[in-house]
């Protein structure tokens, strides 16, 4: 295979929603590009792209495939993506290394919920767009309706290059505004007949050329003065104008294609070719240690890992793009992360599982290597007297989370080791283990994203796991004084143990002063404060620990131990075994035994002191709140706000953004279990949203009452 300069490489992710034929048109650049000599197809399971059996089963793209074609003596590195928004991650790289999109769109549907999520990627990662109407020999193919719907949400940015003449069963002819020819194929051959246009299309053709020129010409100053000039531009000087109207986002090119039976795809390759930015004249990546590479073969070496996989009998194979100079067989490279070495021993272009060894690769390409030691995604690599180090991919926040456990106790330490596997694969997927809530926690995009995970655990680890709704991470407080003594008292044969503890508790306001005065039994009493501690505690909120001990009572020596079983005792809360927040606590009197008492003695003296003062101070249980938002279509609007009442929503504001109607509320973390579910449902998947943790607050009384019921049935069963 030949090795490709820079400006012969043309890099370009396929995206849109799931069934817009993404994978199915991959599969003709492919053949188109001489890769292939047999066009795979997604209902046989054949495709090159769809290679991994979870991809298989479910009929649909669920990780990124790396593939290639050579067309037009140059190298076009394809990057076909998952059309579900749960697996957007894999967009959402992709867009980090490439130089321009190819958004499909199912024209019978039209601009459906992944086209919008997949475009609104590229306007965050200011990416270049072609827009690709596919499916045109359906039945219900409206090309002027697609159009119309993308012009009114995306503006007149949207800019035919091509339009169908038959749209419909038996699909095969194309108006090319830009060459001002007509291309009629054959029918899965890819054949093509390049013809002058037809006089029953010229008035058509004429005025969406006329548009095309006006639109080229307002990219460039020197284009604009021709136009003025000669009232037309040539088709060079056209190319030009919409290279640069593509790169700055201000044209968006329209193309058809019926990519199953290869109508319109080496058309649509040229265009890749001849017009889109190459890795030298793209948006490249930015490099984040001051320094600024060139994508040039003269620079010092440097490439970033975009995406990992793992292949049965291969191991980890490693997916990256050169950011500059070039990579050679048996090439060093130092790891930005580690500052360790790590050796280049193969090179390969990819094709799907598909490896074909190069050796060597100029800036601005793709491939993979294999055996690299500890470099992940995110990584650069790098001449030692280079060091760049290239911004990392920012993945989306979690949407969906859930507690997983395995079936089989015997294999629980075997499910974290396991997920590190495929957090390397998909970094979208994360999962912790909550010392709070004894849970293993899984936080992904979604249902179809934890049904991905369910399927590597069941037919690839072998391990049965299960999923439960997550433990809430509530909070205790009080509300009120209360007062409190225990006397702790053990004798067992030999020393005994004895400590005695008196307390009282407060409410910890901010800024509120310490009492030197408490009402006891009746009686004003007068607290002697000879020492305060303040403690942030690691979970929010504070304790504030008075010793107010006079006359000896308590030896100071024990009050550390008294203050390690309050704090013990907060770590589990009274209540619900939450953690408990915002208490000040008066130390002011007890006993002690001149043999018997020691550290633990008054340890438990305090602990249980605490835990009946806390029971008698008007306790509350505080719950998580977030600050929500969320897009939804206006004529669903409805629907969405009638569900956020049910979930106890408090609406903040409301507004418009971009087309959408935007909701703003205070949301208990509770409530917001599986919301990206109903939500996608309501909003037939166009909806979206986005929470911030603010703070606690109290939870009303019949939640904590049924918070209480179900902590003491626990109790029961443990």
């Amino acid at each position: 295979m030949n090795v490709y300069k820079t400006n012969e490489i043309r890099n370009i992710a396929l995206i849109g929603n799931a069934g817009s034929g993404k994978t199915t048109l991959a599969e003709a650049m492919l053949l188109e590009g001489g890769v292939i000599n047999r066009r795979g197809d997604v209902t046989t399971k054949n495709t090159v792209s769809d290679y991994q059996p979870i991809e298989q089963d479910y009929g649909n793209s669920v990780f990124s495939s790396v593939l290639y074609a050579e067309y037009n003596n140059k190298k076009i590195n394809i990057i076909d993506t998952p059309g579900m928004d749960d697996f957007r991650g894999a967009v959402i790289s992709a867009l980090h290394v490439v130089g321009s999109a190819l958004i499909t769109i199912n024209t019978p549907h039209g601009i459906e919920s992944g086209t919008e999520s997949a475009f609104r990627l590229t306007e965050k990662a200011h990416k270049p767009v072609i827009f690709l109407f596919n499916h045109l020999d359906h039945e219900n193919a409206s090309y002027e309706q697609t159009l119309e719907q993308a012009k009114t949400l995306y503006g007149n940015k949207v800019t035919p290059i091509q339009y169908p003449v038959n749209a419909g069963p038996g699909f095969n002819t194309i108006i090319d505004v830009l060459k001002m020819k007509q291309y009629k194929y054959a029918l899965d051959s890819g054949k093509v007949e390049i013809s002058d246009i037809p006089d029953s299309e010229k008035e058509t053709a004429d005025a969406l050329h006329n548009e095309l020129v006006e639109m080229a010409a307002e990219n460039d100053e020197a284009l604009m003065e021709l136009y003025f000039d000669k009232g037309t531009l040539s088709e060079d000087e056209m190319r030009q104008g919409i290279k640069l109207g593509m790169i700055a986002r201000t044209l968006f090119p329209v193309f058809c294609s019926a990519a199953k039976h290869d109508i319109g795809v080496s058309r649509l390759m040229e265009f890749i070719t001849n017009i889109t930015p190459s890795p030298a004249e793209a948006v490249e990546l930015p490099e984040i240690n001051g320094k600024h590479p060139k994508v040039d073969p003269t620079s010092p070496t440097s490439v970033f890992v975009f995406k990992t996989t793992i292949e049965q009998h291969v191991g980890e194979i490693t997916f990256f793009k050169v950011m500059s100079g070039s990579i050679k067989e048996g090439q060093d490279l130092i790891n930005s992360k580690s500052g360790n070495k790590e050796r280049i021993s193969q090179i390969f272009v990819n094709a799907g599982k598909t490896r074909n060894k190069v050796p060597q690769m100029i800036a601005g390409d793709i491939g993979s290597t294999v055996k690299l030691r500890e470099t992940k995604v995110n990584h650069t690599l790098s001449e030692k007297e280079a060091a760049y180090q290239f911004k990392s991919i920012e993945y989306p926040s979690p949407r969906h989370t859930i507690a997983v456990y395995a079936i089989n106790e015997a294999d629980e330490e075997k499910v974290g080791e396991m997920f590190q596997k495929l957090h390397d694969e998909d970094p979208t997927f994360i999962v912790e283990y909550s010392k709070e809530l004894k849970q293993m926690l899984v936080h992904c995009q979604g249902e179809y994203h934890l049904n991905a995970l369910n399927w590597y655990y069941k037919n690839i680890f072998k391990i049965e796991i299960d999923f439960k709704a997550p433990r809430i991470p509530y909070r205790e407080t009080i509300t009120k004084t209360a007062q409190a003594d225990y006397r702790h008292k053990k004798q067992s044969g030999g020393a005994g143990q004895f400590g005695e503890v008196h307390m009282v508790i407060e409410p910890y306001e901010e800024g509120r002063e310490a009492r030197t005065m408490i009402n006891m039994n009746g009686k004003e009493q007068k607290l002697s404060l000879r020492d305060t501690q303040e403690h942030q505690l690691p979970w929010g909120g504070k304790l504030v620990f008075h010793n107010c001990i006079v006359g000896g009572s308590i030896d100071s020596r024990f009050l550390p131990a008294i203050l390690k079983g309050i704090m013990e005792k907060m770590e589990e809360g009274p209540l619900t075994g939450s953690y408990a927040r915002d208490i000040r606590v008066y130390v002011y009197d007890g006993k002690m035994h001149p043999v018997d008492s020691n550290e633990i003695s008054f340890k438990l003296a305090g602990r249980n002191a605490f835990s009946k003062a806390f029971k008698e101070a008007g306790p509350k249980i505080l719950e998580p709140i977030y600050n929500l938002e969320v897009m939804v279509p206006s004529e669903r609007m409805g629907d969405v706000m009638s569900d956020l009442q049910g979930r106890r929503a408090l609406i903040m504001g409301m507004g418009s953004e971009k087309g959408f109607e935007k909701i703003e509320a205070k949301v208990p973390l509770k409530e917001m279990f599986k919301y990206i579910t109903a939500l996608s449902s309501l909003t037939q998947g166009r909806g979206r949203f986005k929470i911030e943790f603010d703070g606690y607050e109290k939870v009303p009384q019949e939640v904590q009452d049924e918070l209480l019921k179900t902590y003491e049935a626990e109790l029961v069963e443990d």
